[in-house]
């Protein structure tokens, strides 16, 4: 029997799928919602205006947690800066940290709002490094898995609901966990970064001063051509008790999060960063406004591909647009 030869139709107004707008609009699939975004606040003592990235004040960030929470933002990701520094970021751990008062007012101001924060070393050493160092520079793993366990259980005590060892030291994500599990904050959540180097994040280094001293920092970050050593890390973090994962930069990641939701069931929050943000919703010279309707494509395309949320500079210019 001779095979059946399929005439495909000629694409144009008689096609199926296109003949009206009703039918695309029933095939357009799940539009994205504000539920799937989390907004990401980089907190300073003051207001610096000349800074790369839009930061917020601990006075702030009542106003911009409630503005999320009316428009349907479901969590925020705080990073925070430090004007005090030393060899062991021992100034991390005070109960008055920029960090402490950051999750205090965004968890009085919206109790419901989940609160992410980052535990890493890099604001608060005087040598910008995400890891402290022992003799002849060398990276102190056992010391900064300590110092960045009692910062996880610092954050949990301000009221943090997801705690995100940041450095990818290995052994944070395990010290993280049985810090809070000990301290009786068994409830919180560990959520690790896997991290690809990228200079995406140069505009947060600089708010945030958190740049090393010696120049870009690749210790721990994985090199972006290295899918096979991404997604091991990742599983391998799983295995040391994360119960998230955040995956960044997002751009550059995607594959990433479509290969590791075939292989874990933890959510995987892409981190659209802060190259990603002044790249893909640049201002609008004539209005002041960013324009944000390429960023809102990528984190459509993230959920798309598996993503629980995409943490982004954006989230609260993409939720206004959603719900105009």
């Amino acid at each position: 029997m001779s095979a059946t030869t399929h005439t495909p139709r000629t694409a144009g107004a008689n096609s199926p799928l296109r003949s009206t707008a009703a039918v695309r609009a029933l095939l357009e699939g799940p539009a994205i919602t504000p539920a799937d975004l989390s907004m990401v606040l980089l907190v300073t003592e003051d207001d610096q205006a000349s800074r790369p990235m839009p930061t917020v004040t601990v006075a702030g960030i009542p106003a911009v947690v409630r503005d999320c929470a009316r428009l349907g933002i479901r969590s925020v990701k705080i990073f925070a800066e430090s004007t005090q520094r030393d060899d062991t970021g021992s100034v991390s751990l005070a109960p008055d940290s920029l960090m402490a008062r950051a999750v205090h007012a965004a968890k009085d101001a919206e109790p419901d709002i989940a609160v992410m924060t980052e535990t890493c070393l890099c604001s608060y050493t005087t040598g910008g490094l995400c890891y402290l160092t022992g003799p002849g520079g060398r990276p102190d793993l056992s010391a900064t898995i300590e110092v960045t366990a009692r910062q996880a259980v610092a954050h949990a005590e301000a009221g943090a609901d997801i705690i995100g060892p940041a450095s990818m030291v290995l052994g944070t994500t395990r010290g993280a966990r049985d810090a809070l599990d000990q301290a009786g904050y068994d409830a919180r959540s560990v959520m690790p970064h896997v991290i690809y180097h990228s200079t995406l994040y140069d505009g947060f280094r600089l708010t945030m001063g958190a740049t090393p001293n010696a120049g870009a920092d690749r210790a721990f970050q994985i090199n972006p051509g290295n899918g096979d050593q991404f997604l091991d890390s990742a599983l391998r973090l799983v295995t040391d008790g994360a119960d998230m994962l955040l995956l960044e930069p997002a751009l550059f990641t995607a594959d990433m999060l479509r290969d590791l939701k075939a292989r874990t069931l933890v959510p995987l929050f892409p981190f659209s960063v802060s190259g990603e943000y002044t790249t893909l919703a640049p201002v609008d010279p004539a209005t002041g406004n960013r324009d944000i309707r390429t960023l809102t494509e990528l984190c459509t395309t993230l959920r798309r591909a598996g993503a629980a949320a995409t943490v982004t500079y954006g989230a609260v210019e993409i939720a206004r647009r959603l719900n105009s």
